[in-house]
């Protein structure tokens, strides 16, 4: 009892208290509420302030960043474009090695076509050469082959292009043989003229036109004549194409242009018309239509 009586007791003296310094305590509590809002007025303003006078700093600093940012990033374009660069150029030069290596057989091709176009006649055979070396200076009008005594070939055997007779064989060696152009000053070949029939022989002169001498009559003889073989000395058969006249006059100053192009000669035929007797030994011997390539 004693005990409920003092808890009473206090339990009045705090109500006393607070009733007296109720009025005290809220004020002190709106008070502290005021401080409190103002803090976080002064915290804001003061936050601002620190933004404001961070702001260039931060951007003063965020400048060269994005410069240096975008400075690596140039680096790196400029990096991929060497490589890229590099790739293309290995590639062009690909590209211009297999153009390169396209156009030569492109041209051997037209030069081969147009070694088909000329026919021997079935009793020939031949083997179909590439030129390897020039003996042209001054005093020589030649050519060097890639095929020789092994593949069949013999000295004066006939050498044509596809427009005709270029010249004959005057060396032959085991691999290799030498070819006398019919432009050589010591060439000399039994010839006629194949509108007029009429016999002569035709002389090379170191020059890019041979002589037409010997004539029986040189008065039916007309420029854009064509000249071909005689079949005189039993050397070449008849008819094989040789030239065409381009000037006329008197015996020995009547001209001939060769059909043959010395300038861009790669392939040649080496042909025998069995007269010279063409061997049919190693690896170019003759197939079944007289033919062999080198």
């Amino acid at each position: 009892m004693a005990i409920r009586d003092d808890f009473e007791v206090a339990t009045q003296q705090l109500r006393t208290f607070v009733a007296r310094f109720a009025l005290v305590l809220l004020v002190i509590a709106a008070f502290i509420a005021m401080l409190i809002g103002k803090a976080d007025s002064v915290l804001e303003n003061a936050r601002v302030l620190a933004l404001d006078l961070a702001s260039p700093a931060l951007e003063a600093i965020a400048r060269p960043v994005a410069a240096a940012n975008r400075a690596i990033a140039d680096l790196k374009e400029f990096a991929s474009l060497r490589e890229e660069n590099a790739r293309l150029r290995e590639e062009n030069s690909r590209l211009l090695a297999w153009q390169t290596a396209a156009r030569r057989l492109e041209n051997e091709n037209d030069r081969l076509r147009e070694l088909a176009r000329f026919r021997e006649g079935p009793e020939a055979a031949y083997i179909t050469a590439r030129v390897v070396g020039d003996s042209v200076s001054a005093y020589v009008r030649g050519a060097l082959l890639n095929v020789g005594r092994k593949s069949g070939v013999a000295a004066g055997q006939a050498v044509v292009t596809g427009e005709g007779l270029a010249g004959r064989i005057a060396e032959v060696g085991e691999n290799s043989a030498r070819v006398l152009f019919v432009t050589d000053v010591n060439s000399r070949l039994p010839v006629q003229v194949e509108r007029t029939r009429e016999r002569a022989i035709l002389a090379g002169n170191n020059s890019a036109q041979l002589r037409l001498t010997l004539l029986q009559g040189v008065a039916g003889v007309q420029p854009g004549d064509r000249i071909v073989t005689s079949g005189s000395g039993g050397s070449f058969p008849i008819g094989i194409p040789v030239g065409e006249v381009v000037s006329g006059g008197s015996e020995g100053s009547i001209r001939v242009r060769p059909f043959a192009d010395f300038s861009r000669l790669e392939f040649v035929r080496v042909v025998d018309y069995g007269i010279t007797g063409l061997v049919s030994t190693g690896s170019g011997a003759a197939g079944p239509d007289g033919q062999r390539t080198h």
